[in-house]
């Protein structure tokens, strides 16, 4: 792993709230062993982010979310204030920008993303589920911005 990752995320374990308040009251240890397991739980999603299939970070006026198969991580800021998520896409996880989408109907109505490689055969609806490059292939018509496309190139 990268001193720079291990860096930010160590940085970032240190500056929670609560690691923060931790040490103000001289409870030094535990802040110390509640962000080593911090580091390594985020060390967890992003080797999970590099393997899993349908791995992939969204960034919507919502916030900004790392879907990892049948794990969720997010927060309510825009992904340049979630390290986690940053570095994610920085290391080559699929990031799908929502923010320049208007239609959030037609958004609301697509089907999820599968959480394994299963598929649903009909997938119209909000209910189904469809791969990760179907889904690009449809928030990408929406408006949606895309960077480390996992589609393979199409030729023009």
């Amino acid at each position: 792993m990268q001193t720079g990752v291990l860096r930010v995320l160590r940085a970032t374990a240190a500056s929670w709230w609560r690691h923060r308040e931790l040490r103000r009251t001289g409870q030094t240890g535990l802040a110390k062993r509640l962000e080593s397991e911090t580091v390594m739980r985020d060390l967890g999603h992003l080797k999970q982010a590099a393997l899993l299939p349908n791995a992939h970070v969204i960034c919507g006026e919502g916030g900004t979310f790392l879907h990892l198969g049948w794990t969720t991580v997010s927060t309510f800021a825009p992904i340049e204030r979630f390290p986690l998520a940053a570095l994610a896409v920085a290391r080559g996880t699929p990031f799908i920008d929502i923010r320049p989408v208007t239609d959030v109907i037609a958004f609301a109505n697509l089907p999820r993303v599968a959480r394994d490689r299963s598929v649903d055969p009909d997938h119209s609806g909000a209910g189904q589920s469809v791969s990760l490059t179907t889904y690009i292939d449809m928030v990408e018509a929406l408006g949606a911005r895309i960077a480390n496309d996992p589609r393979p190139c199409r030729s023009i």
